[in-house]
């Protein structure tokens, strides 16, 4: 099977969603210690998403079909989980840099089975939701920072976060 054609690289900074939300997908930032609770709310969308017959079908060819996204969001629950553990472990951490679209075409996001996905995905984000579970009310002021200098608390983090995921639910089910 062959690799599909590249998809157009993400270069927007979508720090705003933090305080603005966003209109695109409709994602209202959240209180954060609800986060687990909106995170485990995504998994039944994404075993159905997953579940039907277009799952690896691309849109166009330079969209990521459901299952390219599953795998991002999988991998997103993963890669905010180390993140969260370095901000509550380390004082004002900076994070390695992270390239999704890199990810997708060296991990073969596309050739990846939606069934086996859907399991991988339900288990990061059950991780991933306990760990922001886990946040102690005196942890959420503490900050870490992405590699391009953009700052966050565990708080905002936690908003940034939930947006990436939703958004994702909004991408595969419009």
């Amino acid at each position: 099977m062959q690799q599909p054609p590249a998809i157009t690289p993400e270069t927007a900074d979508w720090t705003f969603v933090i305080t603005e939300g966003c209109a695109e997908c409709g994602f209202s930032p959240q209180e954060v210690t609800a986060t687990g609770d909106r995170l485990r709310a995504t998994i039944p969308t994404w075993r159905a998403v997953l579940a039907r017959d277009d799952a690896t079908v691309r849109p166009v060819p330079t969209v990521w079909s459901p299952v390219e996204y599953a795998c991002h969001v999988r991998d997103t629950c993963r890669i905010f989980r180390g993140r969260l553990e370095l901000m509550l472990g380390e004082d004002d951490p900076v994070f390695a840099n992270w390239d999704q679209d890199a990810t997708a075409v060296e991990e073969g996001y596309f050739h990846q089975d939606p069934a086996v996905v859907a399991d991988q995905l339900a288990v990061e984000a059950e991780a991933t939701a306990a760990a922001f579970d886990a946040v102690r009310a005196d942890q959420w002021e503490r900050p870490g920072r992405r590699s391009n200098g953009s700052v966050f608390t565990v708080a905002t983090f936690a908003v940034y976060f939930l947006h990436d995921i939703e958004h994702h639910v909004h991408d595969v089910t419009r």
